[in-house]
């Protein structure tokens, strides 16, 4: 067996400043710009070379999964905690104004609810589990929040969805000149959601249109 040096130590020390310097790089640049953003602008903004990224993070999944980890877990633990809210709207209307918080303080988080990763990593496969597991919390959220009478009946769970690509363009439109207009926005739409005097209202689209439309939303 090759006896390792203190030598050895300092290269070690090295990589794991580099892979931390690179996700917390990663982080900043896919709030600002989305998912797809160049490796050679999260290297340069790491303060590493693009090679360095890519022995790291082999693919675009792998840096994407080190990226949100800790945010898909909160989603995931805001769907749980609205889901044992004793009082279903109260837990609706606050899961509601929780994730559009969440898009609207990353750009990068929005694409991450609508993409399907064809890697096979334990960190992406984790990562999809957790954002799975918020669905169906979520579909449960607005199934005991008609059943109190106070979410209208039609409400459908797609509707988040249409929901987040509104506020995907009020973010886009307001953030440099009136970054919280987005929270006057979410409010009237949950005022929107609720049961008193609500009108019939046109079948939801699909959600495969849905998701593609909120994907192509994100790339511009």
């Amino acid at each position: 067996m090759t006896k390792r040096t203190v030598s050895d130590r300092p290269l070690r020390t090295d990589a794991a400043r580099n892979r931390t310097a690179i996700v917390a790089a990663a982080q900043r640049a896919f709030a600002e710009g989305g998912l797809q953003v160049p490796f050679d602008e999260i290297a340069r903004l790491a303060g590493v070379g693009e090679a360095t990224v890519h022995r790291r993070f082999p693919d675009r999944a792998s840096l994407i999964a080190a990226a949100f980890c800790d945010k898909m877990t909160s989603y995931a633990d805001a769907a749980a905690e609205a889901l044992a809210e004793p009082d279903p709207w109260k837990g609706f209307c606050g899961y509601v104004r929780r994730v559009c918080a969440m898009q609207a303080s990353d750009r990068g988080f929005a694409d991450l609810l609508t993409i399907t990763f064809a890697a096979a990593n334990p960190a992406v496969e984790e990562l999809e589990l957790r954002r799975d597991a918020a669905f169906r919390d979520w579909i449960t959220i607005v199934r005991k929040a008609r059943a109190t009478g106070r979410l209208r009946p039609d409400f459908h769970p797609d509707d988040l969805v249409v929901l987040l690509m509104a506020n995907a363009g009020v973010v886009a439109a307001t953030a440099g000149t009136a970054p919280d207009a987005w929270q006057r926005h979410v409010e009237y739409m949950l005022q929107a959601f609720a049961a008193d005097n609500s009108q019939p209202l046109p079948a939801p689209p699909a959600r495969e249109a849905l998701v593609r439309a909120l994907q192509r939303t994100q790339r511009t």
